[in-house]
């Protein structure tokens, strides 16, 4: 087998979604399965709606996502030359012609022909006209007239188009610029693409462009048309169904081998495997176990992905992908990395998403915690001075460990008569300001004794002044 070379050609007039995403990552799992070649490259002819703000978002999604690409990015709009050299080719060999025909006599023609329940085609006016290159003047394709424009879709098996419903298209339009269907066609061929995995969006583009192929006598690639993912009804998907672009969801705390996770299980599996590691998905791949239906985007489903991939991962990874919200509210060059690795500990196994872990990690991170009013209300209370001073005392020569504080706390309220939920409580208030975190002994452990005693301590002075 030859070597695998795929390609992602995005266009540069929005940011990469959902859809987009997916299909590099088919075309790169692809291309690293086989270990073969992954080429990025930027359809930026509509020169419209392109933008560079877009081509800058792109490349920086693709490379959050982690999918590298071997060459490129090459931009069509540097390649005007090539195509207009293949396009003479294609003129002087006698398979292409010019025509003359203004847009508006072209519209008016196809108007009629719908009116008339006929499928719109040109009518080969200029066909025979033997006209060169000029201005107004476009390059048309000749077509097959007859017979039928067959392939074998790697997913799909044999498609087969009757040659009549392709007309003679265009292939440079009258200002010298390719249309789309030849752009592609000239950068796979240069660019010796083997395996082109797109949506099936793209199937009525393929007969085209196999006219094409065979025009210049080149083999075409191996076609793998995928399924579209829509939303949760069924409906093609959009921003109503929640979904975003990748670079909103790396802002609202995605981890990027999570979102990989997630697209490569929309339409594509490996028997009842959910989750998977990056190399995983490069051992396993393989296109042929792409479902035919078309797979259904579930915002809730990709936030369990989050949450596990959030839970199983190294402390260290989870902090480098966590400092860009951390950093944004406090000063991380005030703690040493290791308290921080013990803080994300504490967490991980408690938030969906890294704004999440960020908001749970506050009090670690504060140095004036803020009590919830209703919480400081109920739990730190007179009653309570005197278990928190004895704690304040006690915690200076007491070893951090689970079982110990467990024993150490039980006693407690046993000698002051509390229920060990009441104490915890309080505790909890004093340490976080919040009813609800992490497991008390492990705060205690990553705090340590002398923010621990600080704390109580204010909690007491709490106490004092709202109470007395």
């Amino acid at each position: 087998m030859a070597k695998v070379i795929t390609r992602f050609p995005p266009s540069p007039t929005g940011h990469l979604h959902l859809g987009g995403a997916r299909t590099a990552l088919f075309n790169w799992l692809y291309a690293r399965h086989h270990k073969g070649k992954f080429i990025l490259r930027l359809e930026d002819t509509d020169r419209e709606r392109s933008k560079e703000e877009y081509v800058v978002s792109i490349l920086e999604a693709l490379k959050w996502l982690g999918l590298d690409w071997d060459e490129g990015p090459y931009f069509q709009s540097q390649r005007l030359e090539l195509y207009q050299k293949y396009a003479q080719k294609l003129f002087e060999e006698g398979k292409a012609y010019y025509c003359e025909c203004p847009k508006e006599v072209l519209e008016e023609k196809k108007k009629k022909m719908l009116e008339s329940g006929q499928k719109p085609r040109y009518d080969k006016t200029c066909k025979d006209k033997n006209l060169g290159p000029g201005e107004g003047r476009a390059l048309r394709i000749k077509a097959p007239e007859f017979g039928e424009i067959i392939f074998e879709d790697l997913l799909r098996g044999k498609i087969v188009f009757p040659a009549e419903e392709v007309d003679d298209f265009v292939i440079l339009r009258s200002d010298g610029t390719p249309t789309y269907q030849f752009a592609v066609v000239i950068d796979d061929i240069t660019m010796g693409i083997t395996h082109v995995i797109r949506g099936d969006d793209h199937i009525s583009n393929t007969p085209k462009q196999l006219i094409i192929y065979q025009a210049f006598g080149v083999e075409p690639p191996k076609f793998a048309h995928i399924p579209m993912v829509l939303g949760p009804d069924g409906a093609k998907l959009s921003k109503r169904h929640g979904a975003k672009s990748i670079l909103e969801y790396r802002e609202a705390g995605f981890l990027p081998n999570a979102l990989i996770n997630y697209l490569a299980r929309l339409g594509w599996g490996f028997g009842d495997q959910e989750y998977f590691t990056v190399e995983e998905l490069i051992e396993k791949f393989d296109i042929k176990n792409v479902n035919l239906s078309p797979a259904r985007f579930d915002p809730d489903k990709l936030l369990a992905v989050n949450a596990y991939w959030i839970k199983v991962s190294n402390n260290q990874f989870l902090l480098a992908h966590l400092k860009p919200f951390l950093s944004k509210k406090y000063d991380l060059t005030r703690f040493p990395e290791e308290y921080l690795l013990e803080a994300i500990e504490t967490v991980k196994t408690r938030g969906k998403t890294l704004v999440e872990l960020a908001e749970m990690m506050d009090f670690y991170l504060v140095e004036e915690i803020s009590y919830d009013e209703k919480g400081a209300k109920k739990f730190l209370i007179p009653q309570m001075v005197p278990v928190l001073e004895k704690v304040c005392k006690d915690l200076e020569n007491l070893p951090l460990e689970d079982k110990t504080l467990e024993e150490y706390f039980r006693s407690l309220a046993e000698a002051y008569g509390f229920k060990l939920k009441d104490i915890a409580q309080a505790i909890r208030i004093a340490l976080t300001g919040k009813t609800v975190s992490p497991g008390l002994f492990e705060i205690i452990r990553v705090l340590g004794k002398e923010r621990t005693i600080s704390r109580i301590k204010k909690a007491l002075n709490y106490i004092f002044e709202n109470s007395f």
